[in-house]
Protein backbone atom coordinates (compact mmCIF):
# COMPACT_ATOMS: atom_id res chain seq x y z
CA UNK A 1 0.00 0.00 0.00
CA UNK A 2 1.35 3.34 -0.74
CA UNK A 3 1.53 5.67 2.44
CA UNK A 4 0.68 8.90 2.66
CA UNK A 5 4.59 10.51 2.77
CA UNK A 6 4.72 8.83 -0.79
CA UNK A 7 1.66 10.80 -2.13
CA UNK A 8 2.75 14.00 -0.89
CA UNK A 9 3.54 16.75 -3.74
CA UNK A 10 6.47 18.23 -5.25
CA UNK A 11 7.17 21.18 -7.11
CA UNK A 12 6.25 21.62 -10.44
CA UNK A 13 3.66 18.44 -10.53
CA UNK A 14 1.12 18.96 -13.22
CA UNK A 15 -2.98 18.47 -11.44
CA UNK A 16 -2.66 15.36 -13.32
CA UNK A 17 0.53 13.83 -11.91
CA UNK A 18 -1.09 14.59 -8.43
CA UNK A 19 -4.42 12.96 -9.12
CA UNK A 20 -2.31 9.84 -10.81
CA UNK A 21 -0.01 9.58 -7.09
CA UNK A 22 -3.69 9.66 -5.29
CA UNK A 23 -4.48 6.91 -7.79
CA UNK A 24 -1.72 4.50 -7.80
CA UNK A 25 -2.26 2.61 -4.52
CA UNK A 26 -5.39 1.56 -6.39
CA UNK A 27 -4.00 0.29 -9.20
CA UNK A 28 -1.86 -2.72 -10.15
CA UNK A 29 0.45 -0.21 -11.99
CA UNK A 30 0.87 3.23 -12.15
CA UNK A 31 3.65 6.09 -13.55
CA UNK A 32 3.30 9.30 -12.55
CA UNK A 33 4.93 13.08 -14.51
CA UNK A 34 7.36 10.08 -15.69
CA UNK A 35 10.26 12.07 -18.45
CA UNK A 36 13.08 10.08 -19.94
CA UNK A 37 15.82 12.09 -21.20
CA UNK A 38 19.15 10.22 -22.76
CA UNK A 39 22.49 12.28 -23.22
CA UNK A 40 24.47 12.41 -26.75
CA UNK A 41 27.24 14.35 -25.78
CA UNK A 42 26.13 17.80 -25.03
CA UNK A 43 22.46 17.53 -26.60
CA UNK A 44 19.44 16.04 -24.16
CA UNK A 45 17.42 14.17 -26.09
CA UNK A 46 13.37 13.52 -24.54
CA UNK A 47 12.02 10.32 -24.85
CA UNK A 48 9.13 10.25 -22.62
CA UNK A 49 7.66 13.49 -21.40
CA UNK A 50 5.19 13.34 -18.28
CA UNK A 51 3.44 10.17 -19.22
CA UNK A 52 1.34 9.52 -16.52
CA UNK A 53 -0.50 6.23 -16.68
CA UNK A 54 -2.58 3.86 -13.95
CA UNK A 55 -3.58 -0.05 -15.24
CA UNK A 56 -6.07 -1.92 -13.62
CA UNK A 57 -5.59 -5.36 -11.27
CA UNK A 58 -6.21 -8.08 -14.47
CA UNK A 59 -6.54 -5.75 -17.24
CA UNK A 60 -5.07 -6.39 -20.47
CA UNK A 61 -2.64 -3.15 -21.27
CA UNK A 62 -1.41 -2.01 -24.76
CA UNK A 63 1.11 -0.13 -25.50
CA UNK A 64 1.12 1.75 -29.46
CA UNK A 65 2.40 3.95 -31.07
CA UNK A 66 4.72 4.46 -34.20
CA UNK A 67 8.56 3.11 -34.08
CA UNK A 68 10.61 5.57 -31.97
CA UNK A 69 7.40 7.23 -30.14
CA UNK A 70 8.23 5.71 -26.72
CA UNK A 71 6.71 2.50 -26.30
CA UNK A 72 9.72 0.42 -25.15
CA UNK A 73 11.22 2.65 -23.50
CA UNK A 74 8.07 3.31 -21.38
CA UNK A 75 7.75 -0.78 -20.67
CA UNK A 76 11.32 -0.66 -19.54
CA UNK A 77 10.33 1.71 -17.45
CA UNK A 78 7.16 0.07 -15.97
CA UNK A 79 9.74 -3.36 -15.72
CA UNK A 80 11.75 -1.24 -13.04
CA UNK A 81 14.73 -2.04 -16.28
CA UNK A 82 15.30 1.32 -16.70
CA UNK A 83 14.93 4.18 -14.18
CA UNK A 84 13.07 7.27 -15.35
CA UNK A 85 14.62 10.78 -15.24
CA UNK A 86 12.00 12.49 -13.85
CA UNK A 87 9.18 10.94 -11.73
CA UNK A 88 7.24 7.70 -10.03
CA UNK A 89 6.63 4.32 -10.95
CA UNK A 90 4.54 2.11 -8.41
CA UNK A 91 4.09 -1.34 -9.38
CA UNK A 92 1.30 -3.55 -6.70
CA UNK A 93 1.47 -0.43 -4.44
CA UNK A 94 5.01 -0.14 -4.14
CA UNK A 95 7.10 2.51 -4.86
CA UNK A 96 10.21 1.10 -7.81
CA UNK A 97 11.98 4.81 -8.16
CA UNK A 98 12.95 4.33 -4.73
CA UNK A 99 13.70 1.13 -4.53
CA UNK A 100 17.51 -0.01 -4.23
CA UNK A 101 19.34 -1.72 -7.10
CA UNK A 102 19.03 -5.19 -5.01
CA UNK A 103 15.56 -4.51 -3.84
CA UNK A 104 14.00 -3.50 -7.29
CA UNK A 105 15.95 -7.02 -8.55
CA UNK A 106 14.60 -9.40 -6.04
CA UNK A 107 11.14 -7.71 -6.81
CA UNK A 108 10.83 -8.19 -10.30
CA UNK A 109 12.55 -11.86 -9.95
CA UNK A 110 9.61 -12.66 -7.75
CA UNK A 111 6.65 -10.14 -9.39
CA UNK A 112 7.07 -9.79 -13.13
CA UNK A 113 7.18 -12.56 -16.08
CA UNK A 114 8.84 -11.03 -19.29
CA UNK A 115 8.06 -12.18 -22.66
CA UNK A 116 9.78 -11.23 -25.47
CA UNK A 117 9.87 -10.84 -29.49
CA UNK A 118 12.84 -13.28 -29.78
CA UNK A 119 11.25 -15.77 -27.39
CA UNK A 120 14.82 -15.74 -25.78
CA UNK A 121 14.85 -19.81 -25.07
CA UNK A 122 17.83 -21.98 -24.06
CA UNK A 123 18.21 -23.72 -27.57
CA UNK A 124 20.27 -26.40 -25.50
CA UNK A 125 17.21 -26.83 -22.94
CA UNK A 126 14.35 -28.38 -23.82
CA UNK A 127 10.59 -26.83 -23.00
CA UNK A 128 10.42 -28.44 -20.18
CA UNK A 129 14.28 -27.39 -19.06
CA UNK A 130 13.53 -23.81 -20.39
CA UNK A 131 11.38 -23.55 -17.81
CA UNK A 132 12.32 -25.27 -14.74
CA UNK A 133 15.54 -23.14 -14.97
CA UNK A 134 12.98 -20.09 -14.51
CA UNK A 135 11.71 -22.14 -11.45
CA UNK A 136 15.16 -22.76 -10.12
CA UNK A 137 15.93 -18.80 -10.40
CA UNK A 138 13.20 -17.61 -8.72
CA UNK A 139 13.92 -20.20 -5.70
CA UNK A 140 12.19 -23.30 -5.92
CA UNK A 141 13.86 -26.19 -4.50
CA UNK A 142 14.02 -29.90 -5.36
CA UNK A 143 14.48 -31.20 -9.38
CA UNK A 144 11.30 -33.53 -8.64
CA UNK A 145 9.13 -30.52 -7.34
CA UNK A 146 10.55 -28.19 -10.39
CA UNK A 147 9.76 -30.42 -13.00
CA UNK A 148 6.26 -31.27 -12.28
CA UNK A 149 5.84 -27.37 -11.39
CA UNK A 150 7.21 -26.99 -15.12
CA UNK A 151 4.92 -30.02 -17.09
CA UNK A 152 1.80 -28.27 -15.26
CA UNK A 153 2.65 -24.48 -16.38
CA UNK A 154 3.50 -26.15 -20.20
CA UNK A 155 -0.23 -28.44 -19.64
CA UNK A 156 -1.52 -24.65 -18.94
CA UNK A 157 -0.11 -22.99 -22.71
CA UNK A 158 -1.08 -26.25 -24.23
CA UNK A 159 2.38 -28.12 -24.82
CA UNK A 160 2.28 -30.45 -22.44
CA UNK A 161 2.97 -32.93 -25.34
CA UNK A 162 6.27 -31.15 -26.17
CA UNK A 163 7.99 -31.20 -22.60
CA UNK A 164 11.04 -32.85 -24.00
CA UNK A 165 11.08 -30.97 -27.05
CA UNK A 166 14.05 -28.25 -28.11
CA UNK A 167 13.15 -25.25 -29.41
CA UNK A 168 14.51 -26.00 -32.81
CA UNK A 169 11.84 -28.61 -32.94
CA UNK A 170 9.16 -26.16 -32.15
CA UNK A 171 7.20 -23.83 -34.53
CA UNK A 172 7.46 -19.94 -33.69
CA UNK A 173 3.67 -20.00 -31.95
CA UNK A 174 4.98 -23.08 -29.87
CA UNK A 175 8.27 -21.59 -28.42
CA UNK A 176 6.60 -17.97 -27.70
CA UNK A 177 3.92 -20.34 -25.59
CA UNK A 178 7.13 -21.88 -23.82
CA UNK A 179 8.49 -18.25 -23.09
CA UNK A 180 5.09 -17.63 -21.27
CA UNK A 181 4.75 -20.56 -19.25
CA UNK A 182 8.22 -19.68 -18.50
CA UNK A 183 7.41 -15.99 -17.86
CA UNK A 184 4.28 -17.43 -15.33
CA UNK A 185 7.13 -19.31 -13.31
CA UNK A 186 6.76 -18.41 -9.58
CA UNK A 187 3.15 -17.11 -10.37
CA UNK A 188 3.94 -13.26 -10.73
CA UNK A 189 1.39 -10.51 -10.87
CA UNK A 190 2.59 -8.36 -13.37
CA UNK A 191 3.28 -9.89 -17.08
CA UNK A 192 5.44 -7.63 -19.66
CA UNK A 193 5.45 -8.42 -23.32
CA UNK A 194 7.58 -7.00 -25.92
CA UNK A 195 5.52 -7.45 -29.46
CA UNK A 196 4.44 -10.90 -28.05
CA UNK A 197 2.85 -11.96 -31.88
CA UNK A 198 5.66 -9.81 -34.12
CA UNK A 199 7.33 -12.67 -34.92
CA UNK A 200 4.01 -14.79 -35.72
CA UNK A 201 1.83 -16.22 -38.10
CA UNK A 202 -2.01 -15.23 -37.80
CA UNK A 203 -3.17 -18.25 -35.96
CA UNK A 204 -0.54 -18.42 -33.76
CA UNK A 205 -0.33 -14.68 -32.62
CA UNK A 206 -4.24 -15.39 -31.86
CA UNK A 207 -3.34 -18.61 -29.78
CA UNK A 208 -0.70 -16.30 -27.72
CA UNK A 209 -3.09 -13.04 -27.14
CA UNK A 210 -5.88 -15.41 -26.58
CA UNK A 211 -3.80 -16.96 -23.77
CA UNK A 212 -2.40 -13.94 -22.28
CA UNK A 213 -6.34 -12.71 -22.09
CA UNK A 214 -7.13 -15.94 -20.18
CA UNK A 215 -4.23 -15.22 -17.36
CA UNK A 216 -5.51 -12.04 -16.41
CA UNK A 217 -9.59 -12.60 -16.57
CA UNK A 218 -8.93 -16.24 -14.85
CA UNK A 219 -6.29 -15.25 -12.57
CA UNK A 220 -6.00 -11.85 -11.99
CA UNK A 221 -2.41 -11.32 -13.64
CA UNK A 222 -2.14 -7.83 -15.20
CA UNK A 223 -0.65 -7.53 -18.80
CA UNK A 224 1.21 -5.03 -20.34
CA UNK A 225 2.40 -5.37 -24.12
CA UNK A 226 4.00 -3.09 -26.92
CA UNK A 227 2.98 -3.82 -30.01
CA UNK A 228 2.40 -2.61 -33.60
CA UNK A 229 -0.34 -5.56 -34.62
CA UNK A 230 -3.51 -3.95 -34.98
CA UNK A 231 -4.75 -7.94 -34.45
CA UNK A 232 -4.79 -7.43 -30.49
CA UNK A 233 -6.74 -4.03 -30.22
CA UNK A 234 -9.56 -6.29 -29.36
CA UNK A 235 -8.33 -8.48 -26.76
CA UNK A 236 -7.23 -5.26 -24.56
CA UNK A 237 -8.79 -3.90 -21.90
CA UNK A 238 -7.15 -0.40 -22.39
CA UNK A 239 -5.26 1.00 -26.00
CA UNK A 240 -2.20 3.80 -24.81
CA UNK A 241 -1.15 5.47 -27.74
CA UNK A 242 2.49 7.56 -27.92
CA UNK A 243 3.49 9.68 -30.26
CA UNK A 244 6.93 11.44 -29.75
CA UNK A 245 6.92 10.94 -25.95
CA UNK A 246 3.92 11.86 -25.11
CA UNK A 247 0.51 10.16 -24.08
CA UNK A 248 -2.20 10.65 -27.17
CA UNK A 249 -6.22 9.97 -26.78
CA UNK A 250 -6.11 9.19 -30.32
CA UNK A 251 -3.27 8.47 -31.99
CA UNK A 252 -2.05 11.43 -34.24
CA UNK A 253 -2.28 9.27 -37.19
CA UNK A 254 -5.78 8.88 -37.16
CA UNK A 255 -6.60 12.37 -35.88
CA UNK A 256 -4.67 13.68 -39.10
CA UNK A 257 -6.43 11.85 -41.72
Amino acid sequence: MVTSQLLLPKDGQTASTLRCIEFASDSAIACCGVEMTYQQGEQSIPVLKGIDLAIKEGNVQLLMGPSGSGKTTLLSILAGLLTPSKGRVYLLGQEITRMSRRQLTRFRLHNIGFIFQGFNLFPALTALENVELALKMKGMSGGPKRSKEAGILLEKVGLGHKRDSHPRDLSGGQQQRVAIARALAGKPKLIMADEPTAALDSQSGHLVIELLRSLAKEEGVTVVMVTHDPRIQDVADNITYLEDGILMREPQWIMDS
